[in-house]
């Protein structure tokens, strides 16, 4: 039986630092897999330039956010009931690919929606995947995470 995956440490050390300068990244292709670069795409929701009109792009972009290390859009976008006073990021997670298996509700008609996805990382030379399930609710207009579960 596979070993379950770890999700990423709350309480880790060191958070990672970005892996290029934002200048250059934002015409890279997207990390949460749209066909669109990260600047048009998560990197405009980073930046607070736009808010995602849907859990799924929230999702995404909460990825994404994984990916470049950028605590303070996952803070931000995290329910303030169940938001944690930081988020350290494990600095030997490389997140390598993100499926979205199945979305309920969460369109701009909705006040709830979950998202079911794995992504894909290595840590430390070992590959892996968080398969979870995501619950998701708008707070102010905004969607906002609120929490997830693991699925097996």
């Amino acid at each position: 039986m596979a070993r379950r995956p770890t999700r990423p440490t709350r309480n880790s050390a060191a958070a990672r630092p970005t892996a290029a300068p934002r200048a250059s990244r934002d015409a890279s292709p997207c990390l949460c897999g749209l066909p669109a670069s990260y600047g048009e795409c998560c990197g405009r929701f980073h930046a607070t330039t736009a808010a995602a009109p849907t859990a799924e792009r929230l999702m995404r972009s909460r990825y994404s956010a994984f990916a470049v290390g950028n605590e303070p859009y996952l803070l931000s976008s995290w329910h303030p009931a169940t938001r944690p006073t930081r988020v350290d990021l494990d600095p030997a997670m490389r997140w390598a690919g993100l499926e979205v298996l199945a979305t309920t509700e969460g369109s701009a008609f909705h006040t709830t929606g979950t998202v079911t996805f794995r992504a894909r990382y290595t840590r430390r030379g070992e590959e892996g995947a968080l398969h979870e399930r995501s619950r998701f609710e708008r707070h102010e207009g905004a969607w906002v995470y609120v929490d997830g579960s693991f699925v097996e």
